[in-house]
């Protein structure tokens, strides 16, 4: 497939470019800074965009059968709520403008919910740190639930998915809705090798199409 990769030079959006290439998959690498992209694999094509712009993300992602975002507004940005909901509702503004119907976002784990009616980033030991990125998060995962156009789908991340627990790369996971996978001791971990396969296996087989999946050992 041809898939334009939105955050690519990032934690997550690096190893989700290396899966799409070990795949054979032809990609457009899209960053704001395209000099940290890997093209020497001739699959590889970088792109600069602003992600803040709808047009100019309608103009990269124009012709790509999918639209992988893992776009993040950086966590120790202190506008990262609006900051991340502006770049995500201007991103799916793009796409929908190209004429991409295949969408996939990674967004946060805060939205899981940990007993019914209460997500984790309502619980009171969530890291206060982290809580107005994972908010936006959980915020624009309720604006694309109503979206019909797209055949939208949300990925939130393991609960210990980070660059603190990188992990190692197993080839294996679990996947949830809105429930977090928990291993026998009771934890929420996945390296993000191994979460760059449940993203670009969701790309090529459609199981969690308009809907939010997570996905941990």
């Amino acid at each position: 497939m041809k898939i334009a990769l939105i955050g690519a030079t990032g934690f997550v959006g690096t190893h989700v470019l290396k899966e799409l290439v070990s795949r054979g998959h032809q990609v457009t690498a899209i960053a704001r800074n395209t000099d940290k992209v890997d093209t020497s694999n001739d699959l590889v094509t970088a792109k600069a965009a602003d992600v803040m712009n709808a047009d100019n993300v309608a103009a990269v992602v124009a012709g790509h059968d999918a639209v992988i975002s893992t776009f993040n507004a950086g966590w120790t940005n202190p506008n990262i709520y609006d900051d991340f909901l502006a770049g995500a509702k201007a991103i799916q503004a793009g796409v929908k403008k190209a004429g991409v119907k295949r969408f996939l976002t990674v967004g946060g784990a805060g939205s899981l919910e940990i007993t019914p009616g209460v997500q984790l980033v309502d619980t009171p030991n969530f890291p206060a740190e982290y809580k107005p990125g994972a908010t936006a998060a959980r915020d624009y995962l309720n604006i694309l639930k109503t979206e019909t156009q797209l055949d939208w789908t949300f990925l939130s991340p393991a609960i210990e998915m980070s660059p603190a627990h990188p992990g190692e790369r197993t080839g294996k996971y679990r996947t949830s809705l809105d429930t977090p996978v928990f291993d026998e001791h009771h934890r929420s971990k996945l390296s993000v090798e191994d979460t760059a396969i449940a993203i670009v296996d969701e790309i090529e087989q459609g199981n969690f199409v308009r809907q939010r999946f997570t996905a941990a050992y």
